[in-house]
């Protein structure tokens, strides 16, 4: 009934998201529709916790006449309360529904709906909520050409998206806000893969997300932390919650940065919408590699699916920065891949776990990368396996990438696992993605650590055997140099491919024959 209900949702929100698209490019009407449904969950949330508060006497919150006296003591209760529990405190008359159905009965609402979203933002001011809740309605400009041509078009059509999610019960149940929050990762998902390039700087394609988040717990049925130094919409850091969950697990707190405004708002909104409570995350806006915020903090687990190949400074001071220093060089200023890893592996705890999408180029690029590799494998000894992924399976780039799993104190200290999932994958219109099998395939191979032909190989590091090792190739870390997936052609048969060919020969006669023959009925001479 959960699932029926979630698809149900999903028709709804994409339709009313619909309504929005006139003359908006996708990222812009995805800030307005989920903007608009996160402040009906804010004040659904407010609505029902308030109602509870006032059960024994027999009140209900919309109810409350804030003229009065009586009305305004209740209020001030109220807000004291809320503010504490939820983080932020609405006036019944700053709730979606009242302000929806004024919308429906043609009345101006425009003003009144940027108060109210202001409002939210000021009743948190100077408590633990403020840094959570601070601009994240910046990206809805009510005042913007592109909602209408007037004030009464705009009006209009605020309205109509208002009435029509007014109609949705988001939080008739308490286990559906799940639902509301994978609804709403539906919609952000949708808008990735009609957003081209940008879409990858705010949305890891999900199965990816999981393969990350199953990587980063194997063995774990509870996380002290979970950080994400590119966490875009925050769409990894829930997927690894999600699959503590699924243990019967919790994770203790949520950690991540984000360079882009909107999408650090879409991140603070996806954990409110997913029932995460306002003291057990941190997100923050800066670009993680010049500016980074939780530097001094060591996580369980460390998840990344960074820009790839971005520009950084790559300034000569952070040769001194703790980050980097032991490495001796830094990575490219045209490809900062590397540095996330750097930065991925300073931020992890010693019995923590990391998995970082990144493009097959670490793999054996040479120069500063080739150096830093080679630290990373035979000084540190931190890689623990490379998987390699299918071509286009992210938005907005069809590149082949891959996954490294990092871990400081390693298992198998002296061996590096292997995968070459490339060719396991489904087909859709524009994009390839990993189905349920394949991502069984990948972990089932991390489970048992063994070579598998044309899928897997466990390579040690230095030559201990007659195997062949990593140190011998140089730390290029190129998988089929390990794994080998060449396909031997069939052995041709000269004789049946000549049978073939002279049948061909005689069935070409036997049709020019016949052509020969109807030219000669119509009268047609030299045809030949």
């Amino acid at each position: 009934m959960v699932e029926q209900h979630k698809k149900a949702l999903e028709k709804q929100l994409w339709n009313i998201a619909n309504t929005l698209r006139g003359n908006m490019s996708a990222d812009e009407f995805r800030d307005y529709i989920l903007g608009f449904i996160f402040y009906k969950y804010l004040s659904e949330r407010m609505d029902l916790y308030a109602d509870e508060l006032l059960k024994e006497d027999g009140i209900k919150f919309d109810a409350i006449d804030e003229s009065t006296d009586e009305g305004k003591e209740y209020l001030e209760a109220i807000k004291e309360e809320t503010i504490d529990h939820l983080g932020y405190f609405l006036k019944p008359n700053e709730l979606f529904h009242v302000l929806a159905q004024k919308g429906e009965n043609g009345e101006f609402i425009l003003e009144d709906l940027s108060e109210v979203l202001n409002h939210i933002e000021q009743s948190t001011m100077g408590t633990a909520a403020e840094d959570d809740f601070n601009g994240l309605f910046d990206d809805l400009d009510l005042t913007s050409n592109k909602l209408g041509k007037t004030e009464n078009a705009k009006n209009e059509l605020i309205s109509k998206v208002l009435t029509h999610l007014d109609d949705i019960d988001f939080l008739h149940h308490e286990t559906d806000i799940d639902v509301l929050g994978d609804a709403y990762e539906y919609l952000i998902g949708q808008f990735a893969s009609g957003a081209g390039k940008k879409a990858g700087e705010f949305y890891t394609p999900p199965m990816v997300s999981t393969l990350l988040a199953k990587l980063v717990t194997q063995g774990k049925d509870k996380l002290k932390s979970v950080y994400d130094p590119t966490c875009g919409s925050g769409s990894l850091l829930l997927k690894v919650s999600k699959e503590i969950k699924r243990k019967g697990g919790e994770v203790g707190g949520y950690f991540g940065q984000e360079s882009n405004p909107s999408t650090y708002n879409l991140a603070r909104m996806n954990m409110i919408l997913h029932g995460v409570h306002y003291r057990n995350f941190d997100i923050q806006q800066d670009d993680t590699l010049e500016q980074p915020h939780h530097v001094e903090k060591r996580f369980e687990a460390v998840v990344a699916n960074p820009p790839f190949s971005a520009g950084w400074s790559a300034s000569a001071g952070f040769l001194t920065d703790e980050r980097f220093q032991d490495y001796g060089k830094l990575a490219p200023k045209g490809k900062a891949d590397f540095a996330f890893v750097q930065h991925m592996i300073h931020q992890l705890d010693e019995n923590g776990t990391m998995a970082v999408v990144l493009p097959h180029g670490v793999l054996f690029r040479g120069a500063a990368e080739g150096h830093i590799r080679k630290h990373l494998i035979k000084d540190k000894n931190y890689l623990d396996a490379v998987i390699g992924l299918p071509v286009n399976i992210f938005y907005g780039t069809p590149i082949p990438t891959c996954i490294l799993v990092l871990k400081k104190n390693r298992q198998h200290s002296d061996n590096i696992l292997f995968i070459d999932a490339s060719k396991n994958y489904g087909k859709a219109t524009n994009q390839n993605y990993l189905r349920s099998e394949d991502l069984e395939a990948i972990l089932s191979a991390v489970d048992s650590r063994q070579a598998q032909d044309k899928f897997a190989y466990v390579a040690p590091i230095q030559k201990t055997s007659n195997y062949e090792t990593i140190e011998e190739h140089d730390f290029n870390l190129n998988i089929p140099r390990y794994v080998d997936t060449f396909e031997e052609e069939e052995d041709i048969n000269l004789a049946s491919l000549l049978t073939d060919i002279e049948n061909v020969n005689v069935e070409l006669d036997s049709i020019d024959s016949k052509l020969e023959v109807f030219y000669k009925e119509l009268g047609i001479k030299g045809v030949r």
